[in-house]
């Protein structure tokens, strides 16, 4: 390249002794062997870019959960649309649960599952897409003794999806299931009197007068259908205790020990969502499921006396 090509015309205004006047005209810079930018206008440019980063980092992460929040509060309505669906198409009762022997219920999956949709993005929280157990466990090997972690457990997390599970019902083997919402099994009556209840570990005569058996009650708006949840469902007892740190949980999932810890988890910071019986989705702070009616004599006032040192920093209800 010609030392003329490789000179930049630049304006420039170039004083005339005779008239006293500024004249205008092209001059050229030759750039073939200019300076580029000094080492220390480099590193302020460096430490400029990390310092944005560093304060938008935190700004664009909490818009990121909460873009997912968003996303789960619209699966829930879309499950609370199809039980809705179920109960207009039943007059107004909630499913029936049947047991076919004392470790094989009738998971709500299989009961509401010609109303539900194929759509799998629906089935977990976006914050609990990773699935416990990618290869299917057969629940009636496993009911009531399943383990909670290693190999075969089928259990969630705070960000863990629960299943997969099969079932096996009238000698049929049901789909798998997997997700990351339980039911509030006081929404789904035992179809057989006296049948033992899993959940509860008494009768269904005893505990009778407890279930919701219609949609179309007073309150709905304070009643859970569907929740975040590490299993897919609950008996939750106004004398369950709160766990004792982040997604405790026992041995026994099945049982009826302090089946609320289920859902009172962290996956939303310090909240959960939730779909009521009513349709309305909203989220649910871990400390207010206490004042939920999750069944018809449930004792709203029944706040645990001293909450563990993890959960003492959410808010009071």
């Amino acid at each position: 390249m010609s030392k003329r090509n490789s000179l930049t015309p630049l304006e420039n205004k170039i004083p005339d002794q005779k008239s006293g006047r500024f004249l205008t005209g092209p001059v050229r810079r030759n750039f073939s062997h200019g300076a580029g930018f000094t080492l220390i206008e480099l590193l302020t440019v460096i430490s400029i870019t990390v310092l944005l980063v560093a304060i938008l980092l935190p700004t664009l992460q909490r818009v990121k959960k909460q873009a997912k929040a968003v996303i789960c509060q619209s699966n829930l309505k879309q499950w609370g649309t199809i039980f809705t669906m179920y109960t207009n198409n039943n007059d107004g009762l909630c499913p029936r649960q049947k047991f076919h022997g004392l470790a094989t219920p009738e998971p709500w999956m299989y009961i509401i599952h010609d109303y539900s949709t194929d759509n799998e993005g629906i089935y977990c929280c976006p914050m609990a897409t990773k699935i416990a157990s990618p290869v299917a466990q057969d629940s009636t090997n496993i009911m009531g003794f399943r383990p909670t972690s290693g190999p075969g457990a089928t259990t969630g997390g705070t960000f863990l999806a629960w299943g997969k599970l099969t079932f096996k019902i009238e000698g049929n083997q049901t789909p798998a299931y997997y997700g990351g919402y339980g039911m509030n099994n006081w929404l789904s009556m035992p179809q057989e009197g006296g049948m033992v209840i899993i959940g509860c570990g008494r009768g269904a005569e005893s505990l009778k007068e407890s279930f919701w058996s219609t949609s179309n009650v007073k309150g709905a708006g304070n009643i859970p259908v569907f929740l975040d949840s590490w299993w897919w469902c609950s008996w939750v007892k106004d004398i369950d205790r709160p766990p004792e740190y982040d997604c405790q949980k026992t041995d026994f999932p099945c049982g009826c020990r302090d089946s609320i810890r289920r859902f009172c988890f962290n996956r939303h910071d310090g909240f959960v969502n939730a779909v009521f019986l009513d349709g309305s989705v909203r989220k649910v702070g871990l400390k207010e499921l206490w004042r939920l009616k999750w069944y018809q004599n449930f004792n709203t006032d029944s706040v645990p006396p001293v909450w563990p040192e993890w959960m003492r920093r959410f808010k009071d209800y």
